[in-house]
């Protein structure tokens, strides 16, 4: 097997090749400081190096499952030889085999790109799987016009919002709507399943007054028990607390939650939500609440997508079923509305004006920020102690972080909004 050349040299076999690699290697070093531009080129370009050698890698173990390796080595198969090589587990070596197989059995373009550097090995799993799930009757053009549009999509976002669009990769076959629901539908549900069928709960007593324990939960699961211990250990509901009983929060209480471990806050406000479960209401509704967004047609059918304000996905059957005995609020579009434009008669927003916003953000508005929408505080983009309304057009969503960045004189910022009406925030460091 050779390596195609990058210049008019001879291709070089992959020992050979590798060889030279890790020449350079031993001659590379990082040189600072470094500029933010430069820093951030450099880390491209590695990063196109990885996926390159990925791409090598994955032909490698392509290579070596159609020689039979594994027989020739007295291996059950592929998998259990790769992993006795490379140490990675039977788990992530069972993927790579089935990867390096879909690559060689009908994914040109994503063959390609992973080669050149383009996308990631992570990129290309999720086209992988998106290819497998398609339906029989899809010709060989509309498949190759749905790999097509998720490399495309592959080179602008990560792989988890590759795979949340490559739910309805239909779309790119030019299939009609209510056939890109049902297909989008059917993942959801496959996923679904496979989640349930994966939830475990395991515990352990250390004997020492402590119990360790694991759990897998599927995500709509794991996004209210995320959000109530976080609510439960954020700084603000002590500040809260206080200001409800007349005392205050000084700037030391607040820099000690900094400095705080979180995994041990956490824990101690999972211990704290355990402490106070309703047992005498099991069948009640659960504390914290997950706005889930959903159409109206969506929801009246059972077929589709919902969405959660946690950045989750789910069926709508799931939704509505969630619907009936948890925390979840839902936002369905075309139902009923209320006030959300409130002029100077309110400072702050409303958990209405939250709900509605769900339906529109994801994450914080400020750039490439992933922090969940649900973690979200609203901020007036015309503040409102120089005049400006608390009105639902002009409400940005920001983490905390964020935020708080956006008050601090020693960066300056910029709101723009596009044409649906959402937001976005870009930071400058002042000078």
């Amino acid at each position: 097997m050779a390596i195609a050349p990058l210049t008019s040299a001879p291709p070089l076999g992959v020992g050979d090749a590798v060889r030279l690699i890790h020449d350079v290697l031993d001659r590379t070093e990082v040189r600072g400081p470094l500029s933010s531009s430069t820093a951030a080129a450099a880390l491209s370009q590695v990063e196109r190096a990885m996926a390159r050698l990925d791409s090598v890698r994955l032909a490698l173990v392509g290579a070596a499952d159609r020689a039979q390796v594994a027989a020739q080595s007295g291996m059950t198969d592929t998998g259990a030889w790769l992993s006795a090589q490379t140490r990675s587990g039977a788990a992530a070596a069972a993927a790579d085999v089935r990867l390096a197989s879909a690559l060689d059995d009908g994914l040109p373009t994503t063959r390609e790109a992973l080669a050149s550097g383009e996308v990631s090995a992570q990129h290309a799993s999720v086209i992988a799987m998106a290819a497998s799930r398609l339906p029989a009757e899809l010709s060989a053009s509309e498949r190759a016009a749905v790999e097509q549009a998720l490399v495309a999509k592959a080179k602008l976002v990560d792989p988890d919002a590759l795979r949340k669009a490559a739910r309805r990769a239909l779309s790119a076959a030019e299939r009609c709507r209510a056939e890109v629901d049902a297909h989008e539908d059917g993942v959801l549900r496959s996923e679904e399943d496979r989640a349930w069928d994966r939830a475990r709960l395991t515990l352990h007593d250390n004997r020492d007054g402590t119990t360790s324990g694991h759990f897998t939960v599927p995500n709509v699961a794991a996004a209210i028990l995320r959000k109530t211990v976080q609510q439960l250990a954020s700084p603000r509901r002590f500040a809260d607390r206080a200001a409800r009983v007349g005392a205050t929060t000084d700037a030391t209480q607040l820099e000690a939650f900094r400095e705080v471990d979180w995994s041990q806050r956490y824990g101690q406000a999972l211990v704290e939500l355990l402490e106070h479960l309703p047992t005498d209401r099991l069948s009640g509704k659960v504390a914290a609440t997950v706005v889930v967004t959903v159409e109206h047609d969506r929801l009246k059918h059972q077929l589709g997508a919902a969405h959660l304000d946690t950045g989750d996905d789910l069926s709508a059957s799931q939704a509505r079923r969630l619907a009936c005995n948890a925390g979840i609020l839902p936002a369905v579009l075309r139902g009923q509305s209320l006030p959300l434009d409130l002029g100077r008669a309110d400072r702050f927003f409303t958990e209405a004006q939250r709900v509605a916003l769900a339906t529109r953000y994801d994450t914080c508005a400020a750039t490439r920020c992933d922090r969940p929408y649900a973690w979200s505080e609203l901020h007036h983009h015309d503040p409102w102690s120089r005049g400006g309304s608390t009105d639902l057009h002009l409400a940005v969503p920001l983490c905390g972080y964020h935020h708080r960045r956006i008050h601090d004189p020693r960066y300056g910022h910029r709101i723009t909004t596009d044409s649906a009406g959402t937001k976005s925030v870009t930071y400058t460091l002042r000078t």
